[in-house]
């Protein structure tokens, strides 16, 4: 590699950071997917990670799926849903090709409700679903669907009205202090859920809601520990959208999986998806579930990690190790070790264990090539077969092969 072409990537992987720590978040919606997700059609479900079939769907997506088609009222029972998703007369397509991102199967379809966040610094809008601990899963009972109508019946509609009433809702201040107070914002939401809320709660307390409404979506927002999960997805998918199409540009912009492929992008690369098989979580399984039951690693979630968040900020998050197994020392090990693939620092979300320098940003794939050290991530696990709800949570790292195809395709397309 020339001299040349490397100060090309490095300048392009600048400019790539540089337009990650100038974005600034804001919630502005809670609304129907098919009103604002750009191409989300009628009879199409968007999913987690890179494009997929399904007779390669794993079993978790395949009973998220299954939950959707009766969710919609496409089916009325489960095997007229698998039916229905067998011939063809739905669609899929990835949660990421619609600005779009989805916790674990990552299931939308479109009239279902999802977080609206705007990036300020540039105009662009990204989307997530509500988070929830069973359809998502593949849980498609009754009990789960239940919390799904609830979501579009009730808690997003009464969170609209206050959207709409009150206003915009900043996310980076928020986000900057849930940092501070123990959360890493994907497994462990604790602190961000709650000064959420805080800020909610007098404003549902004052927009034209009915009394059933407004008690029932304050006891959701001030329950709901991983309430926030939603808006720092879909904040920090608008936060890596500007950094997409740097020529030269060897940052990640996009890690997701599907339960069958991880899946990562590349700035300079354009859309294309860089995949290997998606990889086994290694943590802690809920009473009743053991390593045998667990699925492989799934979801859009890890947009956290790719703009510094989540495993990236472990070691400020330790409370979060006895759900996903490790020590504190491990914790701060990882977050050190994710200094080494990065390109910079965060210049808005800091880490006081580390004397307040900010979060890792950037993460560059030769770096990856050549250290050998991949993304830590946190994550939660699903059950391999259809119908069941979570099972328990750990840590992964992504496949190695991901980031060589990238960096060969770079290759071709720049040397």
């Amino acid at each position: 590699m020339t001299t040349d072409i490397k100060q090309r990537i490095e300048a392009a992987n600048l400019e790539a950071v540089k337009r990650m720590n100038a974005g600034d978040p804001v919630l502005v919606d809670v609304a129907p997917a098919g009103q604002v997700i750009p191409g989300l059609e009628d009879k199409m479900i968007l999913h987690s990670g890179p494009p997929i079939s399904w007779e390669r769907m794993c079993g978790a997506q395949r009973g998220a799926m299954t939950g959707i088609a009766l969710y919609e009222g496409w089916a009325q029972t489960p095997s007229e849903a698998i039916h229905l998703l067998q011939s063809g007369a739905i669609t899929f397509e990835p949660n990421h090709a619609h600005q779009t991102v989805g916790p674990m199967a990552g299931t939308i379809s479109a009239t279902m409700p999802v977080w609206v966040v705007e990036n300020r610094a540039f105009g662009n809008r990204a989307f997530c679903r509500q988070v929830e601990g069973r359809q998502q899963f593949g849980d498609y009972s009754d009990g789960a669907l239940n919390g799904l109508r609830l979501w579009r019946d009730v808690w997003a509609p009464a969170l609209r009205c206050v959207l709409q009433q009150g206003g915009e809702l900043p996310l980076k201040p928020i986000i900057a202090k849930a940092l501070q107070m123990g959360d890493e914002l994907h497994n462990r939401c604790v602190s961000a859920s709650s000064l959420f809320a805080n800020a909610m709660a007098v404003r549902l307390s004052q927009a034209k809601i009915p009394h059933d409404a407004l008690v029932g979506t304050l006891q959701y927002i001030t329950n709901h520990e991983l309430v926030f999960l939603g808006l720092s997805m879909a904040a920090g998918k608008s936060i890596a959208d500007p950094a997409r199409g740097i020529e030269y540009s060897t940052v990640v912009t996009a890690m997701a999986r599907n339960g069958t492929d991880f899946g990562i992008r590349v700035s300079g690369l354009g859309e294309e998806w860089f995949t290997a098989p998606s990889p086994r979580v290694q943590g802690l399984y809920l009473p009743g579930f053991k390593e045998e039951d667990a699925g492989f690693d799934m979801g859009d979630s890890a947009i956290t990690e790719t703009v510094g968040w989540g495993g990236f900020v472990l070691a400020g998050a330790t409370g979060i190790l006895g759900f996903v197994g490790g020590t504190p020392e491990q914790a701060f090990a990882y977050s050190k070790e994710m200094r080494q693939i990065t390109t910079t620092s965060s210049a808005n979300y800091r880490m006081p264990v580390f004397g307040f320098e900010g979060s890792p940003l950037g993460i560059d794939v030769r770096k990856v090539v050549q250290t050998g050290i991949l993304p830590i991530i946190d994550t939660a696990m699903a059950h391999k077969e259809p119908g069941h709800p979570i099972i328990g949570a750990g840590l992964v790292r992504p496949p190695l092969d991901c980031f060589k195809k990238a960096l060969v395709r770079f290759g071709e397309q720049y040397a």
